[in-house]
Order: C-alpha cells, then structure tokens, then sequence
C-alpha cells in the first residue's frame, strides 16, 4: 500500500505539473512585444573621430559651450542636464566607436541607432569642414584617421553624426544600412525584434571655416525615409503604428490597451522608432496628414497624451525612475540610457544602466557592450541574464519564459 500510495502521489505530482505548463504555455506564447527588454547600442554606425579633431573642437567649441550652458534659462537648463547630466567636453562625450552593424548583431545588441542626414542631390556632405581644417593645419591625410566617403557623392539620407566633424561611418547610405540589417536578418530568421532608432540630424555646429548648414527634415525627406525602409526591409518584416492601432480610433488608444503584437509574431521581424529632438517642424512634417502614422514605417517620439503616442525617449532613467516604469505598465514603449557621453564608463559605474534595467525600459542603450575602453575601465553592460533579450521585470506576465 505504501508503494502504491508513493506511486500515486507521484503520479499526481507529474499531472499537476502538466497542468501547470499547459496553464503557463499560451501566457508565455502570448508575451507581447512591449513585454520584452533588450540591450543595444548608441550611435551604432559611429567609427570615432580623429583626436586631432576633438583637440580642435575642444579648443574652439569648449568655451562657448560652457558660457551657452551658464547662460540658459532656467527650464532649457534642467532639461539639458537631464538629457547631458555629465558633459565635460565633444572629445569625451565623443570617446567612443563601434564595427559593424552585423557584429553588434552577432554580440546580442537588439537595438541599433542610426542618424540620417538630409541630401537629395548628393555630395552634400562629401567633403567635410573638419578634414579640410586639420588639412590647413598642416596634417596629411596619412596621419588622419581614415574616412571613407564611399557613396557620399550619390543622392539619399547620409548617416553620420556631425556635419563637418563626426562624419566617419560604417556605412554611409541610410540604404546600405538597411541592406547590411536584412542581410542579416534573413541569415538568423527567428531573431528577437530588433529596435532600430533613427535620428534625423538638422542641428548645425559651425565651428570650421567653410562648415556646411544641414539641410532641414521635411516631408519629401521623410517619405524618402519610409520608402527605403519599406523597400530594403520589406513590410512583411516591420511592426509598424498600423499593427498596434489595429481597430482602435488613435495609436496611442490602441497602446493604451496593450494592443502590442505577440513576441511569436514578431520574431525576424525591425521596429523603428524616430527621433527629431523634438523639432516642431519635423515632427509636423512626419505626422501631417498621418495624426496617427497612417503608412508611416515608424513610431514617432511623443510625449503621453498625443494621438501618436506610442515611444517615448526617457534617456535618463535616473530622474525619471518614478515614471519609466508608470509609462511601460500604461503600454508605451520607452528608451532608456545605460551611459551618457562616456561618463560611466570613465568612472566605472554601473549605477545608472542597472536603474535602466531596473525601470523597465524596453530598450537600454549603452556605448559600451564589450570588453576594452578608452579609459582602461572594466565598465561593460550587459544585459542581465545573457542572452537577446529578457523578460522586462515590471510588465511581463508572471509566467514569461523565453527562448534564450
């Protein structure tokens, strides 16, 4: 009887567990994409500057920030500290540099950042102010850093960061980007949802002789950016503001009520998120006629409360610790920062990228996702756990397992 009675109880034990699984299963398979929490990287195209041109801008720029920084009202004030809690100068905030988008794909990262510049004719930005300064100066080329300006001459969105100054990239064409990212997609097709962010770049910093104004962002610009996107990457791949507004009156409505895709369907598959730092005119020239992207290729960064509302870029989750995690519970989806301008890596704090995991952001950024800095430091992010991505820690279901 006693070996029966064990033989039972397991017996029993086994089917509780069965049912336990079958329970968790469709919560698990149900986790949605605004459930998840990934790493990835800032700037992702970015090959670094040549010091000799950080030396320059620090030595001409330095002074007149610092005054510009003294200077401003109060409110511009606070929200240039939240957003540049720690900058000391271009070369630090500048003192890092990345390999290819591939690479990055391959070391785990699901969110990449590129920033697209304005050049329907081409060759806009071919020949930056920066070199030709250095070149003045007395510098060959044989002592710069190397810049490839492959494509520069052609018409289409240029990616770098800074006109005239932080030009180098992995690849210059917003479109060879995009081709580099399918490419690789197609090769690991059951990959996590990758985040790309993209930046469209209208800010001057005329510091050189001869410096060339960007060009603004308008509608024709953007169309161009949607085009490529839904071109090289092709919609089959994309999760798009369509997708989340479904059959809800607005996007953010549709956000609001968790309308997020599964995981399962969006596996293989970019999300893009736009930034423009808030220019009214081209966030006007995205959302005109498309109040809640309509046929847009992109979510668009908002504040709560706009039709669009969908992303928001809460960089620092150290002032808004409180509000990340309200903001992600509500349905947004939020970018956060694990490091700003190379001062936590300089100081090897892991401080605010562990209050970013912490707060549930979707997507933390770091420039810093492997081994080996400029500063010597052992300041390395990653995203706890391991693998692509996580379940995120304020708003998965409690039964979220995923696939490593």
């Amino acid at each position: 009887m006693k070996k029966l009675a064990i033989g039972l109880g397991v017996i029993a034990s086994c089917a509780a567990a069965a049912l336990a699984i079958a329970q968790e299963a469709p919560r698990t398979d149900e986790v949605r994409l605004n459930e998840i929490q990934v790493i990835g990287t800032h700037n992702s195209y970015s090959q670094g500057v040549d010091p000799q041109l950080l030396a320059m801008v620090d030595a001409t720029l330095g002074p007149k920030l610092a005054a510009f920084a003294n200077n401003m009202p109060e409110k511009m004030k606070a929200d240039w500290q939240e957003y540049h809690p720690n900058f000391t100068s271009m070369s630090e905030g500048l003192n890092y540099r990345y390999t290819t988008l591939a690479a990055q794909l391959d070391a785990g990262m699901r969110s990449l950042e590129i920033d697209i510049n304005n050049d329907p004719e081409g060759g806009r930005y071919a020949h930056p102010a920066g070199l030709a300064a250095l070149r003045a100066k007395g510098v060959p080329d044989s002592q710069m850093l190397p810049h490839d300006a492959t494509d520069m001459e052609k018409p289409g969105l240029k990616v770098f960061h800074v006109a005239d100054l932080d030009v180098r990239s992995s690849c210059n064409l917003f479109t060879r980007c995009l081709r580099q990212l399918r490419a690789w997609s197609d090769a690991h097709p059951d990959h996590a949802p990758i985040f790309i962010l993209v930046e469209a770049k209208s800010d001057a910093l005329p510091v050189f002789p001869n410096s060339t104004p960007p060009l603004p962002f308008d509608r024709a610009a953007f169309d161009e950016m949607d085009r490529s996107i839904f071109k090289e990457i092709g919609r089959d791949k994309l999760v798009t503001p369509d997708d989340v507004r479904g059959t809800y009156p607005t996007l953010e409505a549709g956000v609001l009520a968790h309308n997020w895709p599964t995981l399962r369907r969006s596996r293989g598959k970019f999300v893009f998120l736009l930034l423009t730092a808030l220019d009214p005119g081209a966030l006007a020239a995205y959302h005109a006629g498309h109040e809640n992207l309509e046929g847009r290729a992109a979510f668009l960064r908002a504040t709560p409360g706009q039709s669009y509302a969908a992303f928001l870029l809460l960089d620092n989750a150290n002032v808004r610790a409180k509000e990340i995690p309200e903001r992600v519970r509500q349905g947004y989806l939020v970018r956060a920062r694990a490091d700003i301008e190379t001062y936590e890596a300089k100081v090897n704090d892991l401080s605010r990228a562990n209050q970013a995991f912490a707060s549930g952001a979707q997507i933390v950024s770091t420039d810093f996702y492997k081994p080996g800095n400029a500063y010597g430091t052992s300041y390395v992010v990653r995203l706890p756990g391991g693998g692509e991505m996580r379940c995120n820690p304020i708003n998965a279901p409690k039964a979220c397992r995923l696939k490593r």
